[in-house]
């Protein structure tokens, strides 16, 4: 279900409970189209996210720890400088309309008392957080649109602001029953859930169908099929869900199906599913949109942001495959060689058989067990003893060859294993900071260039994630190639425990053993962790390799991340997202 009108409506009874009185601390926009205004709050310090992202604009509290960029964006300082310590004074909602005002007190340049809206709209592709003055003119917005744009009105500097255009539908708060009933009496032919979305505004698909559903036990019911008395009891239960719409206390609920996925979000629950998905209640609407949108959202922004990076080491690795398959088709053909050298034998003793100008002879083959002749092929243009040469040079090619192809094989599956230890880190990347680490590694590595710029740019380096086992062990997780081998060869003691995947790629685990035996659900725990920061993220009973640290070494020249190990022991556990969740200390 999209961000609708109504579910709006619940969100802002929600912030109405403690915006109003709170003041703004600090403004940050992690993103263009998403900014986190850390309040002073009577209940405490909140972060209220606000985004505009056309995908999925939302506004809640949050708790998620969103990396800010170093630099912070024009809008975000022009944002900080008229709402920076402002009072908020109210929250409002212009009707059933995708649009939240928040009014705030702030001092302009003059050290005055000035009033400033911040205008949220959801509006889809059209979504927008604008910043308007005491005087009704828009100060600047997230998006700039002029009229061509928008085709209704102009969102720029300086202009009036005005709200959107209404639905020219019914709004459910404002209908009576004698107008449902009449409209149901005219409607013929069509289905009930396209009816209602049809005429009333504010609800979406999901919820037209679910009223139908109510009603008729099914999605898909017509309007034909009521009778009177059936259109009576229908215009009743329209009219009592409008009633709960305008006055009634709304449920925070997501859809989930068997595993626990989410499917969709509502503020009422949902039967017309039948038992495929559940109702998963939430304490509030901040936590339900929060727990919806907030982890697809930075999955979506960091697979866009790292595509080019994708698509760079993807292309490296396809080309690579192709070659070492190429290399071994090629050793494949030196199998023969043996054959060449035992022709060259055979020629040579005999070489009186061997005329000058002929393309072939025949011999008895001395190395055949039985004694079988073999016609050997001949250069008409070679005599006999250059023949000979001919086939122990092809036989020493080949030899070579053998060997050379053999160290080729080696180099390009070690590149191929680095390369897919790479992807799957960019994969698993959840920050740009983590992305920048691995640009970096790649840099180095001589795989892709340094992107150019007029000015410097400053580096955040990142830390490996950490966490606290129930026992009370820290275990420390690498988040790329880098951190992996700073982890393993720099960080951790010879006594602690290292953990990986076996035969996938995935991080490098330490417990952090400080003098003392982890227990086994310690490292139970660590395997959970590992196998979840792996490519096998999604399976179960997942093989996990853990030994001593002093048992794993790094060879002279291997890739970043690449180390050997040969004494170990092996764990089979299944990723849990909840457990790695629990034991996380610090993982953004």
């Amino acid at each position: 279900m999209p961000f609708d009108a109504v579910y709006m409506s619940a969100l802002k009874d929600e912030l109405s409970e403690v915006l109003p009185t709170s003041r703004i601390d600090k403004i940050n926009q992690p993103e263009r189209d998403e900014l986190i205004f850390n309040l002073r709050t009577p209940q405490g310090n909140k972060k209220l996210l606000i985004s505009a992202n056309p995908s999925a604009p939302r506004i809640h509290f949050t708790e998620m720890a969103a990396e800010n960029p170093i630099t912070p964006p024009m809008f975000c300082m022009l944002m900080r400088k008229h709402l920076g310590g402002a009072r908020i004074k109210e929250i409002t909602q212009p009707g059933l309309e995708r649009v939240l005002i928040i009014k705030l007190d702030s001092m302009d340049e003059m050290g005055q008392i000035s009033e400033k809206q911040l205008v949220f709209e959801a509006l889809g592709r059209q979504s927008n957080l604008i910043l308007v003055g005491s005087d009704g003119r828009i100060i600047d917005s997230v998006r700039r649109a002029d009229g061509d744009m928008t085709s209704k009105r102009a969102i720029l500097p300086g202009m009036f602001y005005r709200l959107p255009e209404k639905q020219e539908k019914l709004q459910p708060d404002e209908v009576t029953c004698e107008q449902i009933r009449q409209l149901l009496d005219e409607a013929t032919g069509v289905q009930a859930d396209k009816w209602i979305m049809s005429t009333f505004a504010a609800l979406p698909p999901l919820l037209c169908r679910e009223l139908a559903y109510r009603h008729f036990g099914e999605v898909d019911a017509r309007l034909d099929s009521l009778d009177e008395a059936g259109k009576d009891r229908f215009t009743a239960e329209l009219y009592s869900f409008f009633e709960f719409i305008a006055r009634g206390r709304k449920t925070p609920v997501m859809l989930v199906d068997s595993d626990g996925a989410p499917k969709d979000i509502c503020y009422t629950e949902i039967g017309q599913y039948e038992g495929l998905y559940v109702n998963k209640i939430y304490d509030n609407f901040s936590q339900l949109t929060e727990s919806f949108y907030g982890l697809r959202d930075s999955r979506e922004r960091m697979r866009s942001r790292s595509s080019a990076l994708r698509k760079t080491i993807t292309n490296l690795y396809d080309r690579t495959a192709r070659r070492v398959e190429n290399q071994r088709r090629e050793l494949e053909a030196t199998a023969d060689r043996e054959r060449d050298r035992q022709k060259g034998d055979l020629l040579m003793a005999n070489l009186g058989a061997c005329v000058k100008g002929r393309a072939s002879v025949t011999v008895t083959d001395l190395f055949d067990p039985d004694g079988k002749d073999v016609e050997i092929a001949l250069d008409p243009k070679l005599s006999p003893q250059q023949n000979a040469a001919k086939y122990y040079k092809a036989y020493a090619k080949a030899k070579n060859a053998e060997k050379y192809l053999t160290g080729l094989i080696a180099d390009g599956e070690k590149e191929l294993e680095y390369l897919g230890s790479v992807l799957d880190e960019i994969d698993r990347a959840g920050s740009e900071t983590e992305l920048q680490e691995i640009r970096q590694e790649l840099v180095s590595g001589g795989y892709v260039r340094n992107q150019k710029t007029n000015k410097k740019e400053k580096f955040r380096k990142s830390k490996p994630m950490s966490f606290v086992s129930s026992s009370g062990f820290e275990i420390s997780v690498g988040r790329n190639n880098t951190q992996n081998d700073e982890l393993t060869t720099k960080t951790a003691f010879k006594s602690d425990i290292w953990l990986h995947t076996q035969k996938i790629h995935g991080s490098h685990v330490i417990i952090h053993c400080r003098g003392q035996q982890p227990d086994d659900e310690t490292v139970t725990e660590a395997a959970i962790l590992a196998a979840y920061y792996s490519q096998a993220r999604d399976g179960k009973n997942v093989p996990v390799d853990y030994t001593p640290v002093k048992f794993v070494k790094k060879p002279n020249g291997a890739k970043p991340g690449m180390v050997i190990y040969e004494t170990y022991r092996t764990a089979y556990v299944t990723p849990d997202e909840k457990l790695v969740e629990a034991l996380g200390k610090e993982n953004k």
